[in-house]
């Protein structure tokens, strides 16, 4: 099976470089037509130029492939329109939103400041949110659309002196945990990727040369394809790097049920290793499910 992206059209926000840059040019290499949007930013969000995004098209234009740039900030409104404007009048649809674009501000949460907090979220976050709801509306008329956030182990798993980001991280998949029930009618796929890759944005966490070589982008990006894809699952986290991919789940355990007056903190106490018993574990699908869950186990 050979996935195709020929007549798709493909937004990939912060695709200047790193990450993003390889996500596009894989897009382009399997037919898509490309929207490289890219700040032009460091990687603390400061200053900006379009130049990285317009060397990205020329790149794809080198290929054979078709693309387009556009500077837009993922934190402005107007801008996130423009983007969305741009993307319709070159190619006319849009079938594909990877929101990519991101920045970091690490400090411990004693010393950072909720300036560079609120930032960190408004660019992951608030970015994601802002360009899936300028989508959104696109992919329900055409019945159609693949939208993949860009999580983090950070915010998945937890990362000394991330606090803001592992918060915005985390905050996407709860997005895309809503996303994907609210987008199954109108076949509108939303997945998340949780991705280990060497780039500006990891360069400064002092790994090895070998390893650092292993995590090239290029590695993470076929999990964006996939996810991407006219058959790909839909509300998934998939973590990916080195040429490893593996499911990442949310999981509940069985748990246990108590009635009367041993619902209080001292059974849960007593009780708690088979309450934390994650031998049963069950990945839910929505809140339902998880109360459904709850009242199979009620005790009278």
């Amino acid at each position: 099976m050979t996935i195709s992206f020929k007549d798709k059209v493909a937004i990939v926000t912060g695709s200047g470089g790193g990450l993003g840059r390889c996500h596009a040019l894989q897009f382009a290499e399997r037919g898509a037509k490309v929207v490289v949007n890219d700040l032009g930013g460091a990687v603390d969000g400061s200053g900006g130029s379009s130049e990285a995004a317009e060397k990205v098209v020329q790149e794809i234009k080198d290929m054979g492939g078709e693309a387009i740039a556009n500077g837009s900030s993922v934190t402005d409104k107007s801008g996130v329109s423009k983007l969305v404007e741009d993307a319709m009048a070159a190619f006319g649809r849009i079938d594909i939103l990877v929101n990519n674009a991101g920045v970091l501000r690490d400090k411990s949460f004693a010393k950072v400041t909720l300036d560079d907090f609120e930032f960190v979220v408004d660019v992951h976050l608030m970015g994601s949110v802002y360009c899936t709801k300028a989508v959104w509306p696109i992919m329900v008329e055409q019945q159609y659309g693949r939208i993949i956030m860009t999580s983090s182990s950070s915010g998945v798993f937890g990362n000394f002196g991330q606090s803001n980001y592992g918060a915005a991280k985390m905050g996407v998949v709860g997005f895309m945990n809503t996303l994907r029930i609210e987008g199954q009618k109108n076949n509108i796929k939303v997945n998340s990727l949780i991705p280990v890759a060497a780039t500006r944005m990891t360069e400064n966490l002092g790994m090895p040369e070998d390893v650092f070589q292993k995590l090239k982008p290029e590695s993470v990006s076929p999990a964006v394809l996939f996810m991407a894809s006219e058959d790909a699952p839909t509300g998934i986290m998939l973590s990916a790097g080195a040429g490893v991919f593996a499911k990442v789940e949310i999981s509940q355990a069985a748990g246990v049920g108590f009635a009367g007056d041993d619902i209080n903190p001292d059974s849960i106490a007593e009780n708690w290793s088979e309450i934390s018993d994650m031998s049963d574990a069950k990945a839910l699908f929505n809140g339902g499910e998880h109360t459904a869950h709850m009242f199979a186990k009620v005790k009278n």
